[in-house]
């Protein structure tokens, strides 16, 4: 275990000292993206702070592989595998998730990728794609959650209610190579803000958690050749690493003051804390940077 998960494991021990159930008890979460990366950080670090996980992804054998795991460990969890840009996927998230667990406390809209080319020598489908994948898909899945979410019924009062969209230091600066992720991630404030406003007086808290450099296989070496396949077209992802002429690890987060990148573990983290109503119970609208300082 790294020394990064050492300290989330302790810090976790140390939160949920005052919750025996921990910070999630009881609760349902859906992840979307959650087969790896930061999406199945944040599945296995909510099911250990108690909440019963619903691990979404188009990978269904590796989603079906994350929950087994989350069980093993004495966790609640199903799988449900399916494209989240698919018109019958929120219908089928959401309908699976109440049949298992009866309820919705918490949606993560994980689920995403890139698509990089220089704007001039972007296809225009790759551009729809990335706001189909970042901004579509969240509004469908969030318009499906509503019954669930939005409830003045008294015996609701209480609940816990927290939907968390991702964005990226790509949606908040731009980047080379990313005007189509930069301009979906952007979107993605957009919407936040908006469902803060329209549900607040319902009790919803809306949040967006924007990462900067986290280690998953968006930004490892693209000549490793990891790739995701959407409608049967096969994209590439990772970043050129520059082959013989590859710079050191150190010198690729010149602008990053902590001078490395981030853990999954530290970015599920994040998530937790605006999933969690006793830790972010009066968040709500705002973008948290989780960047290791880049960007200020």
């Amino acid at each position: 275990m790294s020394s990064a998960q050492n300290r989330l494991a302790a810090v976790s021990g140390q939160l949920s000292a005052s919750q025996p159930k921990g910070l999630l008890g009881g609760q349902v979460a859906i992840v979307t993206g959650a087969a790896q990366g930061i999406g199945k950080a944040c599945a296995v670090l909510f099911a250990k702070e108690g909440a019963k996980v619903v691990v979404a992804d188009l990978d269904e054998s590796k989603a079906d592989a994350v929950a087994k795991e989350i069980k093993q460990a004495g966790g609640q969890a199903i799988a449900v595998g399916g494209d989240v840009t698919a018109d019958d996927f929120p219908k089928k998230l959401v309908s699976k998730t109440i049949e298992a667990f009866g309820d919705i406390n918490v949606l993560v809209n994980m689920a995403g990728f890139t698509a990089d080319r220089m704007l001039h020598t972007t296809p225009d489908d790759m551009f729809e794609l990335m706001l189909k994948v970042h901004n579509t898909a969240p509004f469908r899945l969030i318009k499906e959650v509503a019954p669930y979410m939005r409830s003045k019924d008294p015996k609701d009062k209480n609940k816990n209610r927290s939907i968390i969209n991702i964005s990226s230091t790509s949606g908040l600066h731009g980047n080379v190579g990313q005007a189509n992720y930069a301009t979906a991630k952007a979107g993605v404030e957009g919407l936040t803000k908006t469902v803060a406003k329209e549900w607040g007086p319902f009790g919803v808290r809306c949040n967006t958690v924007a990462f900067g450099y986290i280690t998953t296989r968006l930004t490892q070496a693209k000549e490793l050749g990891e790739a995701i396949v959407v409608n049967g077209k096969k994209i590439p992802l990772g970043i050129p690493s520059g082959g013989a002429h590859a710079q050191p690890a150190s010198d690729r987060v010149p602008d990053i003051p902590l001078g490395r990148a981030g853990t999954p573990e530290e970015a599920a983290a994040a998530c937790l804390f605006l999933a969690s109503g006793d830790l972010s119970g009066y968040v709500s609208g705002h973008t948290l940077s989780v960047t290791g300082g880049r960007g200020i």
